[in-house]
């Protein structure tokens, strides 16, 4: 039996998140990450973020979504280790990638045991290691570096200190994905730290913050990729990117039908027309994490890594 039942190429019904035991302001990130806010508070963070990260994982299944929660650990230290989908993905074909990741405290994230764990119930084929390339300060964090259109197998990517190109056309060399490479600032003029803060790709939309992309060549070849595939454009602005309105993501449930994950913060800054295109192509569902996004700078897609793995018999 494989997962086709709740799955199309682009969303899946089956996701993995990674409950926080010592979730904090992460200093070595916040030096690329300008959504970190450094006066965000700081008294019971932890506390805070596991009510938060509950009350998500609760949303989520009470709409169908089929959630694996993998508990961190103690030690080592690893306060990122909520956003997994920087370390990991997985595929409909059976392979897993690992990422080299900028930041010596997100690579304590990389578990072996967390992939058996998946291994249990979900197929893999092979694992693709790509960790290898911080020993030359070279960096692709996953499903935040990239933001994939797996049905046209494209991958969207802002370079940064996070973004390498090179390591980004070997993966998608490996996983048969075309690059789709430009630069991104925010309204400071500040690069933006991973593709997936400026934009989500669905299955029949895309949610842009257009005004990131500086360089108008490279901004028409983002429009003209995505006209192409057929998706239609929703743009937000700087200031609901700042709110995270381009950090969701698409999932099915166990019906087989779409929605459209998000923070509140995400939700609360789009207007109704944007509300409105939005939810023609699924249920918005919303979950409160502002202490993840203040702290963590980053949102509700960051927390959930997507499971695209055939389910084992």
């Amino acid at each position: 039996m494989t997962n086709e039942r709740m799955t199309n190429t682009q969303s899946t019904s089956e996701i993995l998140m990674i409950k926080p035991i010592n979730f904090g302001f992460n200093e070595e990130t916040a030096v690329s990450n300008a959504f970190q806010n450094k006066n965000a508070e700081k008294n019971g963070v932890q506390e805070k973020a596991l009510a938060e990260f509950s009350g998500m994982v609760e949303i989520l299944r009470q709409n169908g979504v089929n959630v694996t929660v993998i508990e961190d650990t103690p030690q080592p230290y690893t306060p990122d280790s909520i956003f997994p989908n920087n370390w990991i993905s997985f595929h409909n074909d059976g392979n897993i990638f690992l990422y080299p990741m900028q930041a010596v405290n997100r690579r304590l994230e990389r578990r072996s045991d967390i992939i058996e764990e998946i291994e249990h119930n979900f197929a893999a084929k092979q694992i693709i290691d790509l960790s290898r390339f911080e020993a030359e300060n070279k960096f692709l964090e996953g499903t935040g570096s990239m933001v994939l259109d797996r049905e046209n197998k494209i991958a969207f990517a802002c370079l940064s200190p996070r973004t390498d190109a090179e390591v980004l056309d070997l993966f998608c060399d490996q996983a048969g994905f075309k690059p789709v490479c430009f630069d991104a600032v925010d309204a400071n003029a500040t690069p933006i730290y991973h593709t997936n803060v400026l934009m989500c790709v669905g299955s029949k939309f895309v949610v842009i913050c257009l005004d990131s992309i500086p360089k108008a060549n490279e901004k028409k070849i983002v429009v003209e990729t995505i006209e192409s595939t057929g998706k239609e454009i929703i743009e937000i602005s700087f200031d609901q990117m700042n709110h995270f309105a381009g950090n969701m993501l698409e999932v099915k449930n166990d019906k087989n039908e779409t929605l459209i994950v998000m923070s509140a913060s995400a939700f609360n800054s789009l207007n109704v027309y944007q509300k409105t295109s939005i939810e023609k192509y699924g249920k918005l569902v919303y979950a409160d994490i502002r202490t993840i996004e203040t702290n963590g700078g980053g949102s509700a897609r960051c927390m959930m890594a997507e499971i695209h793995l055939p389910i084992n018999n």
